[in-house]
C-alpha cells in the first residue's frame, strides 16, 4: 500500500522506473540573481554605488601598491638573471678573444724581434759587399765536457749540401762568432770563439797592435802576446787582423776591459769583452766565399 507524499516535493519519473526529486527553487534562484544584477546595475549607473566603490578601492590602494611592487622586483629579477646569462656569454666570448690577440700577439713580436736581427743582418752585409753571406739559423747550443778539454759550440740547420765547408767564418752583426768545425748533411757545428780551442789572429783597432785572442775555459776571451812596451787602454775595440787566412780582417771581436803587464814578462795581455751575446744568438751568416788558408788549422787545435 503505498504511502501519500507530500504536494511540496514533486516527483520526476526516471527511464530506469525510479523516482527522483526535482529542485522547486531551482527558478527562484535565477530569478533572484537577475534582479540583484538589474538592481546593483541600475544603482551604479545612477551613481549611488561611487562612495562604496571608493571605499573598496582605498582599502585595495595598498595591496595594489604590494602587488606592483612585487611585479616590479620580480621583472627586475627576471631581467638581471636575463643581463647575467648574457653578459656570462659575453664575458666567454671576449675571454676566448683576449686568448687569441694575447696568441697573436706573441707572434707578431716574434716576428717583429725576428725581421729586426734580419734587417741587422742584411745591414752587415750590405756593409761587407766583397763578402757571400748564407744566413742560418741557431739550432742549439751544446757544451760538452770531455776529459782534456770543455767544448762551447753552436749548432745551425745548415749543411753539406748547403755548400757549407768546414773552417768557414760565423758572424752576426756584432761582430765574430766562431767558425765551422764540423759539417753534416743538414746541420753544423761552430766552434766559438769564446771556446779554449779557438784563437783568431787580431789587433787593437786604435793603436794597430797586433796579437792573438784565445777563448777562456770561463767563456771569455783574452788577448795575447801584446807587445810589453805597448800602451793598451780599456775601451780599445779588437778586430781582425786577417793574418794566418783563417778570418776576414776587420771583423769586431770586442772590447778590453783590463790590461794584466807584468815587468818580467815579454808580452802583455789585456782582457776583452766579447761584442757578440752568445746567449741570445738566434740567426748568424756564415761566409761562404772564404776559405781559411791551409797550415795554419794548427791555431786552432793546440
Amino acid at each position: 500500500m503505498m504511502r501519500n507524499r507530500p504536494i511540496s516535493q514533486p516527483l520526476a519519473w526516471t527511464e530506469k522506473g525510479a523516482f527522483v526529486k526535482r529542485p522547486r527553487n531551482r527558478l527562484a534562484w535565477l530569478g533572484g540573481f537577475v534582479g540583484l544584477s538589474l538592481l546593483v546595475m541600475g544603482l551604479y549607473a545612477a551613481g549611488y554605488l561611487r562612495p562604496a566603490r571608493e571605499l573598496v578601492l582605498q582599502g585595495l590602494a595598498p595591496l595594489q601598491g604590494v602587488i606592483t611592487s612585487v611585479d616590479e622586483q620580480v621583472g627586475a629579477a627576471v631581467k638581471t638573471v636575463r643581463d647575467l646569462r648574457t653578459l656570462r656569454q659575453r664575458n666567454a666570448e671576449l675571454e676566448r678573444l683576449v686568448d687569441s690577440l694575447v696568441v697573436e700577439n706573441v707572434q707578431l713580436k716574434e716576428i717583429e724581434a725576428e725581421n729586426a736581427n734580419l734587417r741587422k743582418l742584411l745591414h752587415f752585409a750590405q756593409r761587407h759587399p766583397f763578402l757571400e753571406f748564407r744566413g742560418a739559423e741557431v739550432v742549439a747550443r751544446v757544451i760538452s765536457r770531455d776529459p782534456t778539454n770543455l767544448s762551447n759550440y753552436l749548432l745551425i740547420n745548415l749543411g753539406r749540401e748547403h755548400g757549407i765547408r768546414e773552417g768557414m767564418p760565423v758572424v752576426t752583426e756584432r761582430g765574430l762568432v766562431g767558425r765551422i768545425s764540423q759539417v753534416n748533411k743538414t746541420t753544423s757545428q761552430v766552434l766559438l770563439i769564446t771556446d779554449p780551442a779557438s784563437a783568431v789572429n787580431a789587433l787593437i783597432q786604435s793603436s794597430r797592435l797586433t796579437g792573438l785572442v784565445e777563448g777562456q775555459a770561463g767563456g771569455g776571451l783574452v788577448m795575447n802576446y801584446i807587445p810589453q812596451d805597448a800602451t793598451v787602454t780599456p775601451g780599445e775595440i779588437v778586430i781582425t787582423s786577417g793574418l794566418g787566412g783563417n778570418f776576414p780582417r776587420n771583423l769586431v771581436i770586442g772590447q778590453i776591459t783590463a790590461v794584466h803587464q807584468r815587468d818580467y814578462e815579454m808580452f802583455q795581455k789585456a782582457v776583452v769583452h766579447p761584442s757578440v751575446d752568445f746567449n741570445q744568438l738566434e740567426q748568424v751568416l756564415v761566409i761562404t766565399n772564404f776559405v781559411p788558408i791551409e797550415g795554419v788549422e794548427d791555431l786552432f787545435n793546440r
